[in-house]
């Protein structure tokens, strides 16, 4: 393929070792977005840098003493103010200029906030620089999961998605241990101890800008500009071993031609205001899945990991850990979180979406509520001066925190992410994803915000809000959140089609257009696409319908014309 550089990877690899290949650079992406988030934590207690920033000033045993809640939690909550805003640019700039692009403009916008910010001097100057450089890390949320998406199989998304998310968490748990380590360095009072970690960031973004370019370009995006010699091409490496055909490539490209024309014709409807309120969504309900997306980012904030996470070290003092042994608490905790995701790869595909996130949420409101309760009891012991029962407490609080983080990582964690990926038509999955990340920068500003704030006025109490906030997603998940698993993309439009926002008319709606249209069901069953994403309506198929009246009136249209007769249908 002359039109596709010869350095390109495409060129030398095929099907799995491509697929592993395009996920690996996904995945160092998303590590980097991990070990973003969890760099904070340790940065938020060097000396040298709250100091610096103005925000507390170190007392007689070397513990923080904050004097400025809202600065603390605002150089941190900039940062996704950035992402919100990143994230709507990287889907316009995506869909114009291809995901290949984006990524190496998101990494490079990226490092220019990592250097701003390993150089900071004072507060405004990091807020700043958290600012660019969450933009840099909105355009690749947007991005990377829709290229790894739309270049995988169906058949292996969730998979890949949760593997990638082991990386995610890993990010967070190297994050964790460099500043562990750089605390030894002069006692932790130099500026290097907060200056290093945010720096090191620097050096995956690098390679990430670098490497980018010699990745193939989603073959869906080159199939809409009309590179369509290219899109096939790309699509027979990734689904054709070279030997013999097995035309899986070829359906799929026709699939994806066949879809690019009817995105042109509807075009004009598709824009991010237009799909927050499903404006001419018609059967397709595109608004109602922005806000499921968006409310399950949120909730996934507020159920506890964005504060446990970023103030994890805060916890652990307010349960009594000495300051020596709190860096390596934390750290071990990282790396029993990040073992934990691995669940999920093997048992998301096995119990489904919801299942998932009702074992999650149960587990995680009872132990948050176990831990309040513990660091409360552990609290009015110390100040009575019984330190061994304040002790026992405080270690009893520590494995409950534990316990929240490995069970989130085995299931809140990925499915917010995986289900944006599926619930859209394949026209505005790109967009569709970046409005899940909205609420994910929502979510977490809001909550970094709020939390300096909570855990000053009410200290383990806040862990209560959290647990509350696990019982809130029980019955919202069980009403409102259709499951996608073992469902095709084509499957998505007929168990959105309803129009009540009830879970279960849904599922009752899905069943009467699985039975009025065998043939679709069956047809997507074996991967060929034969639905239009934005109508609902089955190619050559002159009664297929996301409306169970209309087929109703389709089909005794169908036996009067066996009869003979015409039937006026209004």
């Amino acid at each position: 393929m002359e039109k596709i550089s010869r350095f390109n990877v495409v060129h030398r690899l095929r099907k799995r070792n491509l697929l592993i290949a395009i996920n690996s650079v996904a995945a160092l992406s998303i590590f980097f977005f991990g070990y973003d988030q969890g760099m904070m934590a340790g940065v938020n207690t060097a000396v040298e840098y709250y100091t610096r920033m103005g925000f507390a000033h170190a007392d007689e045993n070397g513990d923080p003493v904050i004097t400025d809640s809202l600065l603390q939690g605002g150089i941190v909550a900039v940062y996704y103010l950035g992402t919100l805003v990143g994230v709507l640019f990287g889907g316009w700039f995506g869909d114009k200029y291809g995901r290949i692009k984006s990524i190496a403009l998101g990494a490079a916008w990226a490092v220019l906030g990592a250097t701003l910010q390993t150089a900071a001097m004072n507060h405004s100057w990091m807020i700043c620089a958290r600012l660019i450089n969450g933009f840099g890390t909105g355009i690749l949320n947007a991005i990377v999961p829709v290229w790894a998406t739309e270049t995988a199989e169906h058949t292996s998304r969730g998979q890949f998605v949760a593997i990638e998310f082991t990386l995610n968490i890993f990010g967070v748990a190297v994050a964790y241990w460099i500043e562990y380590g750089c605390n030894f360095y002069q006692n932790g009072e130099s500026a290097f101890v907060w200056r290093f970690p945010i720096a090191f960031q620097i050096v995956p973004l690098l390679f990430l800008f670098c490497i980018v370019w010699i990745f193939p370009e989603s073959p869906r995006w080159l199939c809409k500009v009309g590179r369509e010699d290219e899109s096939r091409y790309v699509l027979e490496r990734l689904r054709e071993d070279g030997v013999q055909s097995t035309g899986k490539a070829e359906a799929e490209f026709q699939d994806v031609r066949n879809i690019v024309e009817l995105e042109r014709k509807n075009a004009k409807s598709q824009n991010y205001l237009y799909m927050l309120f499903g404006y001419k969504s018609g059967k397709l309900h595109t608004g109602r899945r922005v806000q499921l997306v968006i409310w399950l980012q949120i909730m996934q904030e507020w159920i506890g990991i964005a504060g446990v996470t970023i103030y994890s070290p805060t916890i652990f003092r307010i349960a009594g850990l000495e300051k020596g042994t709190i860096g390596w608490v934390a750290g071990l905790n990282q790396i029993t979180y990040t073992l934990s995701t691995l669940v999920c790869v093997f048992t998301l595909d096995r119990i489904g979406r919801r299942w998932t996130l009702y074992w999650g949420s149960v587990v995680q409101g009872i132990v948050l509520f176990i831990a309040g309760g513990l660091i409360r009891v552990g609290t009015d012991a110390k100040d009575a001066g019984n330190i061994t029962r304040a002790n026992t407490f405080g270690g009893g609080a520590v494995a409950m925190i534990f316990l929240f983080t490995m069970t989130f990582g085995a299931t809140w964690l990925t499915v917010p992410w995986l289900y944006p990926a599926e619930i859209f038509p394949l026209e505005v999955r790109a967009r569709g994803n970046a409005w899940g990340v909205v609420g994910w920068s929502i979510g977490n500003g809001w909550l970094t915000l709020l939390c300096p704030i909570m855990f000053e006025a009410i200290n383990e109490k806040t862990l209560y809000i959290f647990a509350a906030c696990n019982v809130i997603t029980i019955p919202m998940v069980y009403c409102l959140y259709p499951e996608s698993n073992q469902r095709t993309l084509e499957e998505m439009n007929l168990l959105f089609a309803a129009d009540s926002i009830w879970n279960w008319d849904a599922e009752k709606n899905y069943k009467l257009l699985v039975e009025q249209n065998p043939e679709l069901v069956q047809a997507a069953g074996r991967g060929v696409s034969v639905v239009d994403p934005e109508t609902g309506i089955r190619k050559q198929s002159r009664n297929m319908s996301l409306d169970v009246g209309a087929m109703k009136g389709a089909g005794s249209e169908s036996e009067d014309e066996k009869m003979g007769t015409t039937k006026h249908v209004p």
